[in-house]
């Protein structure tokens, strides 16, 4: 985690519960018989400031700008129209220091009837009953929903028409819905304007919306968001706007990065390795065709790396399915209890990316040194201490059905690896390692269930057990794993309470976890996570760590900022405090 996100955090509270009162022009502003709204939301909508959340310690100050007084009267008029209360009047007396504003709201439109004339099925959709307050925004509101439905399920040739029926004297409106869908649309043909370096086919291979198939809005930001992320483009806008007999042509625009490289540097905090420099170098669109070339170095007390990634989107196209192609070049040294890993390596794949999957194949070469650990944690056997050679082919396969992936509230997701190690000198063995994962969300109202069950086992040729660096075995805790420990902290477990340095040959992990929002973006969260990890490769029979606990969600544009705290339910002494940015389900 970057301390950079930190200190802008930082600043933010800090100026949220330290900054002094405004300096400009205000006078304090009071509230007198509503009765339909809280001051806090009438204060919301004339830009009234008050203190913040975080400063409980404050009395109510709300105040308003001076510049602002000239327009309060109609700007609360305007709020109660769009609110149904189109008779509230207002009166408003000013001294040097204060306003004071006494509302009356009086009666408020209520909706009489609704009629719905349509052959798609839109009843759903329209939220409104039968005597409640009529809402202008609501009644604009629904009619974009329907609109975005219909856009969705592929008709765009519909004929819509919304009538508010307002009777002011009786204070009721009827609301009149007609519909009728029209026929099915398709996708046309795409064509590309605006690229420079970057050839169409590589464009097109990321669109989503392809000729022929049904027209759908969700195909339109899948493409956006694959063009995206070549990272290559500054810009990217996707015309829909024309049609022709009910198929619509996709016209993509591109601008090319006008700034392609892009250099990081900071310190960051990690809940493994501690404080953490690190720094990259990305050079975007290398050599034209949204080629990629970064370099990334990473500095800590426990950890030491450094990698070269290079990335070529659409190496080839066999059967139209693109392949893009990309390898990586690295050291790194990280410390783990009881022993080091010093490890060089390089990879290359070729990845197929579509709108909801993703399978890569590739092989990878690594020269392991597993070193003995003077830190005064328990030693690994005999044996586990060694130099290894292994080159091992690898395949995973990822379905991604969740229906965002910073903030999910509906869908599944699942996840399956495998690599198989040839042995390069005689103390490696032949070994297969197998992971699966699979994560379902669904939300009921405000509250989001989760659950993530992770499976894995490694099978070893032969008797020799440290065939394979333990480092290629499976250790478990952290934010993804068991929140009552730290990252990797959990070895072969000999008990609900214990465990030893060892990794395992055989895995299994269970987390639930329930988020309900507290406060505007503020989420709260409780969870359990129960982890199994044994010695034996195929033995599923050992005991199991749980644990339980608590956690807060801030929802930022870049995803959740999650706090964890876990305990072991069977000792409470253990646990374990976790943070990350971004969802873990």
């Amino acid at each position: 985690m970057h301390i950079k996100i930190f200190f802008i955090m930082t600043l933010y509270l800090f100026h949220m519960l330290l900054a002094d009162e405004l300096t400009l022009p205000t006078h304090k502003i009071y509230f007198y018989g509503q009765k339909y709204f809280d001051k806090s939301i009438l204060e919301d909508e004339l830009g009234v400031d008050n203190k913040s959340f975080l400063q409980f310690w404050k009395e109510d100050n709300p105040r308003i700008n001076d510049k602002l007084l000239l327009t309060l009267e109609p700007s609360l008029q305007s709020f109660y129209d769009s609110e149904g209360f189109y008779d509230a009047n207002f009166t408003i007396k000013e001294t040097n220091t204060t306003v004071s504003v006494y509302i009356s709201e009086n009666q408020p439109v209520r909706i009489k009837d609704i009629n719905i004339s349509s052959d798609f099925n839109i009843s759903t959709l329209i939220t409104f009953e039968k005597n409640d307050i009529f809402k202008a925004k609501t009644f604009i509101k629904i009619k974009s929903k329907i609109i975005a439905e219909l856009l969705k399920e592929g008709y765009c040739s519909y004929d819509l028409n919304t009538k508010a029926y307002v009777d002011l004297d009786k204070h009721s409106v009827d609301l009149q819905y007609k519909l009728k869908k029209g026929g099915i649309c398709t996708f046309g043909k795409t064509t590309i304007y605006g690229s420079k370096t970057i050839d169409d086919d590589i464009i097109k291979s990321r669109v989503r919306a392809k000729e022929g198939e049904r027209f759908n809005t969700t195909l339109i930001k899948d493409t956006s968001d694959a063009l995206y992320g070549l990272q290559s483009f500054d810009s990217v806008l996707i015309g829909i706007d024309r049609k022709f007999y009910n198929v619509v042509p996709v016209d993509i625009t591109v601008s090319e990065m006008d700034k392609p490289y892009r250099f990081e540097a900071g310190l960051g905090f990690d809940t493994y390795v501690g404080p953490r420099i690190h720094s990259s170098l990305i050079k975007h669109n290398f050599l034209g065709n949204a080629q990629k070339l970064k370099l990334q170095l990473a500095w800590s007390k426990l950890e030491q790396l450094a990698i070269i990634d290079y990335f070529k989107p659409v190496l080839f196209e066999p059967y139209g399915f693109a392949m893009d192609f990309g390898a990586s070049l690295g050291y790194s040294n990280l410390e783990f209890d009881g022993f080091k890993e010093k490890k060089t390596f390089v990879k290359a794949y070729l990845e197929h990316t579509s709108k909801r999957f993703v399978v890569r194949s590739g092989i990878a070469l690594e020269v392991t040194d597993i070193t003995e650990l003077d830190d005064g944690k328990p030693k690994l056997p005999t044996g586990a201490y060694d130099l290894f050679f292994l080159t091992y082919p690898y395949v995973s396969a990822v379905y991604d059905g969740r229906d965002s992936k910073l903030n999910p509230k509906y869908g599944y997701y699942l996840r399956g690896y495998g690599e198989w190690g040839i042995p390069t000198e005689n103390e490696s063995s032949l070994y297969l390692k197998v992971e699966l994962e699979a994560r379902g969300i669904y939300t009921f109202y405000d509250l989001t269930l989760s659950v993530v069950g992770k499976m894995g086992l490694i099978e070893i040729e032969g008797d020799k057990t440290y065939g394979i660096p333990e480092s290629k075995k499976f250790f478990a805790g952290g934010s993804f794993w068991n929140r009552a420990y730290g990252f990797r902290e959990i070895g072969v477990i000999t008990s609900p309470t214990t465990d030893i340095i060892d990794g395992g040959l055989s895995m299994a992990n269970l987390s639930l976890e329930a988020n309900y929002p507290l406060w505007d973006d503020l989420y709260g969260a409780v969870f359990t996570d129960n982890t199994l990890i044994a010695k034996e490769s195929n033995d599923f029979t050992g005991d199991i760590i749980t644990s339980a606990g608590v956690g807060v969600r801030y929802m930022t544009p870049i995803g959740p900022f999650k706090l964890d705290v876990g305990f072991n339910v069977n000792d409470p002494s253990i646990y374990g405090i976790s943070f990350q940015i971004g969802q873990s389900f």
